[in-house]
């Protein structure tokens, strides 16, 4: 037996955790739920050890003709792929509903929210919601501890080798060691190395600084960590990206944030990344024989003080990394999630990147909630199916849609990514990243957000 429930089609077979997702999303978006509903949802997942699995089918691998990437190929699903109804015979089964429904009683409601606030699978979704002033991190006096304790994540070799290069550059100000040559200033983490977060007590909103909003702009999905900016009235930057946390990055890489969430990789260190830019600026047109002649020299040094490092825009560890990208996601730098020999670890989005972006420009462009409400229509039919492959394990497709809502960008869209993209990261032992995207929906700015700036 099948069961229609208010914008979303879900199977008895489904486990407890899509029931807790399907619930918090129907009390999100509407407000209410139906008596109906609840029951059903409480009856099926009570019987979900009762409910045999089903052993995950192989999957085959293909190459997209478009890249050298090797991505992931599964037949794309919709939900009649996995309940044979048709969006008719929803809408007719969805009016039977509301016939019988009945208003949900005070006391039921507030039992069933306390039980999912208990659930292991909780979104945040507090949006809105006056800002809680965090815990000040431990300030260790090892440099690297004290990096590590801000930002949860480790820094590479590279970073702290192009630190001491900009020291004997400018030894006063090393964050000011490339502005008057390239424009650049080093930021992020290096302020740390700089003590610039030394006696900050408070920023600009009056709460203790959050090193993982610090220089982070807009598109910058949680993978990349801002360590240099450029020309502001782009808000051109650098930044370190890395799959997972608990790993060093696989390359770094350059986002026009005034322009989109676009994220360019250039090189797998910060010696390669610089010299690459300073390469694009020698061929720009009308450039005169004196700042030719400045850049060369420039970079000349960048290239002797690097030179333990790969200076490739594409090394050999970013081509081993290509191999193992599902997809490419909207931001185009790809994402890695594990997939075992049965090919169980991601499923695509059943939906082109094209037809997708008409799906949210619809959505971001509405101009009351009755109208957004009809365009979510198809996007939460994604997010049901998103469902399911975390049922199944498949949990990059819900990283996928959600980071593909947040590179779209758009405040409509950010419930929608409340509940997609804190799971998704949860789910991959990615706990950092779930972290990182809940603060930065809550102050998503389209300018600069220096955190130790009062």
């Amino acid at each position: 037996m099948e069961q229609v429930h208010s914008h979303f089609t879900i199977s008895p077979t489904s486990t407890k955790l899509a029931w807790m997702m399907h619930l918090r999303m129907l009390t999100a978006m509407h407000g209410t739920v139906d008596a109906s509903d609840l029951h059903f949802m409480l009856e099926c997942a009570d019987k979900e050890d009762d409910v045999p699995s089903t052993p995950p089918k192989k999957r085959q691998r293909d190459t997209s003709p478009d890249s050298d990437v090797t991505v992931t190929k599964k037949k794309n699903k919709t939900l009649d792929d996995f309940f044979g109804k048709k969006k008719k015979d929803k809408d007719e089964d969805e009016d039977d509903l509301k016939k019988d429904a009945s208003p949900v009683k005070d006391e039921d409601k507030e039992e069933e929210e306390e039980d999912i606030a208990g659930s292991d699978c909780e979104v945040d979704n507090s949006e809105g919601e006056e800002e809680e002033d965090i815990d000040a991190p431990p300030s260790p006096t090892d440099v690297k501890d004290n990096i590590k304790q801000k930002y949860g994540m480790e820094m590479p070799a590279d970073f702290y080798d192009f630190w001491d290069f900009c020291s004997k550059e400018n030894s006063k100000r090393p964050r000011e060691a490339l502005r008057e040559a390239l424009g650049l200033t080093l930021v992020g983490p290096y302020d740390i190395l700089a003590g610039r977060h030394k006696g900050v007590t408070t920023n600009k909103r009056g709460k203790r600084p959050n090193f993982k909003l610090h220089y982070r702009f807009y598109y910058d999905p949680p993978e990349f960590t801002t360590i240099l900016i450029g020309d502001k009235s782009k808000q051109f930057h650098f930044g370190y990206f890395r799959d997972d946390p608990s790993e060093l990055p696989v390359f770094v890489a350059t986002n026009s944030a005034a322009d989109s969430g676009t994220i360019s990789p250039k090189g797998d260190n910060v010696f390669a990344a610089v010299k690459l830019y300073i390469d694009d600026q020698l061929k720009a047109k009308g450039i005169d024989a004196d700042r030719k002649k400045k850049l060369v020299k420039v970079q000349e040094k960048i290239t002797n003080a690097g030179k333990k490092y790969c200076l490739d825009a594409k090394s050999k560890s970013m081509k081993e990394r290509d191999k193992k990208v599902v997809c490419k996601t909207f931001h185009g730098a790809g994402i890695v999630v594990p997939v075992d020999e049965n090919e169980v670890g991601y499923r695509e989005v059943p939906e082109t990147p094209a037809d997708l972006k008409r799906m949210f420009k619809k959505v971001v462009e509405s101009k009351s909630k009755e109208e957004r409400d009809k365009n979510m229509d198809p996007i939460q039919e994604l997010i049901t199916l998103v469902q399911f492959a975390n049922d199944e394990c498949d949990y990059g497709e819900g990283l996928e849609l959600g980071l593909d809502l947040f590179t779209y960008g758009g405040d409509a869209l950010h419930s929608m990514i409340q509940h997609l993209l804190p799971l998704a990261y949860q789910l991959l032992h990615r706990n950092l990243y779930a972290d990182i995207v809940k603060a930065h929906l809550k102050h998503r700015e389209r300018g600069i957000n220096d955190e130790l700036q009062v």
